[in-house]
C-alpha cells in the first residue's frame, strides 16, 4: 500500500523543527541523508506490517466493498508471494537502518524506535485492533513512534510540544477514519472490523471534537512557547511569531472535518492529498514557517 507510505513523512518533522536547516550544508547534507534512510527503513516496515495485516484479515476483507479488492483477499497475490515480499521488506529495512546507524553510532535510539513500531504494528494487527478505543490509541501512538524515531536518528532533543502535537492530531484521524466505516458498513461492520459495534456515531462525533479541539490548543500552546524552542532562530528567540501560523492549522482542522463529513476522505485519510484548499492551506503554512525561520536566522 505504497499510497499510505506518506505518512512516513513525519520522520522528517524532527529534522525541520530542530531547526537542522539552519546547520552548514555539510551538516544538512549528513544528517538528511541519516533521516531520508530512516524513511526508507520505515516505508519497508510499514509494508511488512500491512502484509502481515491483509493476511491475518483475509476473509473479513471479502466481505468489506474497498478492502476485497487488496491482493490477498481478491486473489491476485498468493500468500507465499506474500510471505517473501514481507521476507524481502524486512531485508530493506534492516538494510537502511543499519546504514543508517552505521553513519552515526549516537543514533542507537533510533533501532528501538523502528522495533518497536514494527512490535506496535504487529500486536494491532494480531489484536490490539478489536478492542474499543485501544485501536485508535495504537494508531496515534505509531505516528507518534514515526516522529520520534525521526528526532532520534539525527539526534536532536525531542520536543514535547511534537509529540503532544502528533499524538492528537493522529487521534483526531483515526477516529474519522472510524466514524466513516461504521457509516459505510452499517450493520455488517462487524463482519469486517469486530470493534466497530462498539462504536456508536453519536460516540465518536463526541470523540472527534475533543480531539479535534485538543489538536489545536497543543499547537496553539506549541507556538506561544516558540521563543524557548529551536524552531526560529536566533533572531526570533523571544518573538511569539509563530502564533501567525495557528489560522492555518484551525483551517486545516476543519477543512478536514468538513471533508470527513461530507465525503470519503474520513474513511481514507490519503485521499485529503487530492483536496486542493487543503493542500494550498498546507503549503502556505509550510511557506509561513520556513519564511519565520529565515528571517530568524538573519
Amino acid at each position: 500500500r505504497t499510497r499510505q507510505w506518506a505518512k512516513n513523512a513525519l520522520i522528517f518533522a524532527g529534522f525541520i523543527f530542530a531547526g537542522r536547516l539552519r546547520e552548514p550544508l555539510p551538516t544538512i547534507q549528513t544528517e538528511g541523508a541519516r533521516v531520508l534512510l530512516a524513511f526508507v527503513c520505515f516505508c519497508a516496515l510499514s509494508a511488512a506490517a500491512y502484509l502481515i495485516n491483509d493476511w491475518n484479515d483475509i476473509e473479513r476483507d471479502r466481505l468489506h466493498p474497498k478492502k476485497r479488492e487488496r491482493p490477498l483477499a481478491s486473489g491476485r497475490m498468493s500468500v507465499r508471494a506474500a510471505l517473501l515480499l514481507t521476507v524481502m521488506a524486512l531485508g530493506v529495512a534492516l538494510l537502511s537502518g543499519g546504514v543508517a546507524l552505521r553513519l552515526e553510532p549516537r543514533a542507537w535510539g533510533f533501532a528501538v524506535a523502528a522495533i518497536c513500531y514494527f512490535g506496535l504494528t504487529l500486536c494491532y494487527s494480531l489484536f490490539l485492533k478489536h478492542e474499543v478505543i485501544v485501536d485508535v490509541l495504537c494508531v496515534a501512538a505509531g505516528f507518534v513512534l514515526r516522529v520520534t524515531a525521526g528526532c532520534l536518528v539525527i539526534p536532536v532533543e525531542i520536543s514535547p510540544w511534537i509529540i503532544f502535537c502528533t499524538f492528537t492530531l493522529a487521534l483526531f484521524i483515526a477516529l474519522c477514519k472510524r466514524r466513516a466505516e461504521l457509516l459505510e458498513m452499517g450493520e455488517s461492520a462487524v463482519d469486517t472490523r469486530s470493534v466497530l459495534p462498539l462504536y456508536n456515531v453519536a460516540m465518536l462525533d463526541t470523540f472527534i471534537s475533543i480531539a479535534a479541539g485538543l489538536t489545536i490548543t497543543a499547537y496553539s500552546l506549541y507556538t506561544f512557547n516558540a521563543p524557548h524552542t529551536k524552531a526560529l532562530g536566533p533572531g526570533l528567540s523571544h518573538s511569539p511569531l509563530l502564533m501567525t501560523s495557528i489560522p492555518f492549522v484551525v483551517y486545516g482542522i476543519f477543512r478536514y472535518l468538513f471533508l470527513a463529513y461530507t465525503s470519503p476522505v474520513g474513511g481514507e485519510p490519503e485521499s485529503m492529498l487530492r483536496d486542493r484548499p487543503l493542500m494550498l492551506n498546507i503549503f502556505l503554512w509550510g511557506l509561513l514557517v520556513a519564511a519565520l525561520t529565515m528571517i530568524g536566522n538573519l
